[in-house]
């Protein structure tokens, strides 16, 4: 029985398509279709249902599931844990200050297990998701999660800023808050593209959008550029080297903050969570 198998299967189970489980494993579909059905026969059970329009588990299939993502997270950590000098260390990036990265990067060569950092981009829950399964060994989230697939723990915390343009009425307040911005100017991006961050953001500010969504952030910054009216709330450290003629960002009124997690795998040793959060926190 291969890893690979495993992981094919975990990713149809997940999909419950062989297409959208192809995409994702950027394999072609007969690949996938082809270790699916060697791991049934190796475990000698039909692991899934497969008709011309869908694809459902078998009561064996999920009872599998969950032993496969066992071992693909045990197969983790024994990357994790081989000791290897400046292994690498795969961690799923949110989008945040080059400085902690930099930072995170120097305490992790000094640490017991040196490491080189290898940065992967990837949306929230594919990040999250590849950390389950094995495919990364942490990943950074802006925001909380809750999932009893992995480990989530608190590593920083960063101010909330308000970005608005320069000739909005409040562009010259050295902070702004509910009593400068009209809650009909807040522009957020569309929750599904940062679950997390979206959910923080309003936690952390009294105000409700009374807008929909305007698309991902470049679509966001782009209204919020052309209407005077217009303003958006962002993390400080997402705005690290932040330079635009159009637009400016100011600290919230009364102040604001956004947690940041480290994210791991449940195999992950304590020792290892530890100083993964030691090296992003403050």
């Amino acid at each position: 029985m291969e890893l690979r198998a495993l992981h094919y299967f975990v990713t149809v189970a997940e999909e419950l398509h062989f297409g959208r489980a192809a995409q994702r494993l950027n394999i072609v579909q007969s690949a996938v279709s082809q270790q699916i059905s060697r791991l049934e026969r190796g475990l000698g059970v039909q692991l899934l249902q497969r008709t011309s329009r869908r694809v459902r588990l078998t009561p064996a299939g999920e009872r599998v599931l969950g032993a496969a993502r066992e071992t693909l997270a045990a197969a983790a950590r024994v990357r994790v844990v081989a000791g290897e000098p400046a292994a690498a260390l795969r961690i799923g990036t949110a989008s945040c200050a080059m400085w902690r990265l930099d930072r995170a990067l120097e305490r992790l060569r000094v640490s017991e297990r040196p490491a080189e950092l290898e940065l992967v981009d990837l949306p929230v829950a594919a990040r999250v998701a590849a950390v389950r399964d094995g495919e990364l060994d942490v990943a950074l989230v802006r925001g909380t999660i809750a999932s009893s697939a992995v480990t989530v723990v608190r590593a920083w915390s960063e101010p909330v800023h308000a970005v608005l343009a320069r000739d909005h009425a409040a562009a010259g307040e050295p902070a702004v808050g509910p009593h400068h911005l009209d809650p009909r100017g807040l522009r957020l991006p569309a929750r599904e593209s940062d679950p997390p961050l979206h959910d923080a953001l309003l936690a952390a500010v009294p105000v409700t959008p009374l807008r929909r969504p305007a698309g991902d952030l470049s679509n966001v910054l782009l209204e919020v550029g052309r209407d005077p009216e217009a303003w958006t709330l962002m993390p400080a450290e997402q705005l690290a080297g932040f330079r635009s003629e159009r637009l400016l960002h100011v600290p919230f009124d009364p102040p604001a903050t956004v947690d940041s997690h480290v994210v791991t795998s449940l195999a992950t040793p304590e020792s290892c969570v530890e100083s993964y959060v030691a090296a992003f926190a403050d």
